[in-house]
């Protein structure tokens, strides 16, 4: 067995990153994810947790000598498990190979979570993979392996710089919808100082009117007066 391992930095705050996961696939650079299905979608623990469950299917080129001794084609299946925890702040995917699993066996743990650093800007990305292959011969093991784990490092350095391509657009997104709702909120605001004027306005007009009225038919009211009181 190989263990592939690597951690890195996204300079944007955790709900982004999390938002963003789910527009990950298709990207311009990591070009071996070719389609992306949602199986199973459920919130749990009080809507606390989303729990998802995730088939991608992977295209891209194989060795011969692996060819020779699996057969079939380069297109491939994983089945992903995700889950949000709001309550620890965590986006945990597990991931397992479904094709030639009886040759390749491949666990796959990514977590992503706010950077201890600077838990409100960064997150941080943190990737575990263990690579199992079954052969008779201990040599063609080691080999598929070692294969394994250099296309693990080759796809991370493209899935990070894929996955950045979808958090600009997200980021952006994101700027766009709270400057909107800013925006919104300050004609909410300008809205109510309007009416509160215009009522303002109102009160002291109907104010001005009653006091004009009174002061013309002052004579008027004060013989009404005088005659209710005879």
């Amino acid at each position: 067995m190989k263990l592939f391992q690597n951690s890195c930095d996204f300079e944007y705050p955790w709900e982004q990153v999390t938002a963003a996961n789910w527009k990950k696939y298709p990207n311009a650079i990591s070009t071996h994810v070719i389609a992306v299905d949602v199986l199973r979608r459920e919130l749990i623990d009080d809507g606390n947790k989303l729990v998802s469950e995730r088939l991608i299917t992977i295209k891209q080129g194989v060795p011969r000598w692996i060819m020779m001794m699996v057969g079939g084609s380069n297109v491939s299946h994983v089945r992903e498990v995700s889950t949000v925890d709001l309550n620890t702040k965590t986006l945990t995917l597990k991931s397992c190979n479904l094709t030639y699993s009886n040759i390749l066996r491949v666990f796959e743990t990514v977590k992503y979570s706010p950077h201890p650093e600077d838990p409100a800007n960064r997150t941080l990305f943190e990737q575990e993979a263990q690579i199992t292959a079954y052969a008779a011969i201990t040599k063609i093991c080691n080999k598929m392996e070692e294969w394994s784990v250099q296309r693990f490092h080759d796809n991370a350095m493209k899935g990070k710089k894929g996955f950045e391509s979808v958090l600009e657009v997200v980021s952006e997104h994101w700027r766009q919808r709270e400057h909107y709702v800013d925006d919104l909120g300050n004609s909410l605001v300008n809205k109510v100082e309007d009416l509160k004027a215009t009522a303002e306005d109102m009160m002291q007009g109907t104010e001005k009117t009653s006091s004009y009225i009174f002061s013309r038919n002052y004579n008027i009211f004060k013989a009404a007066f005088k005659q209710g009181e005879t």
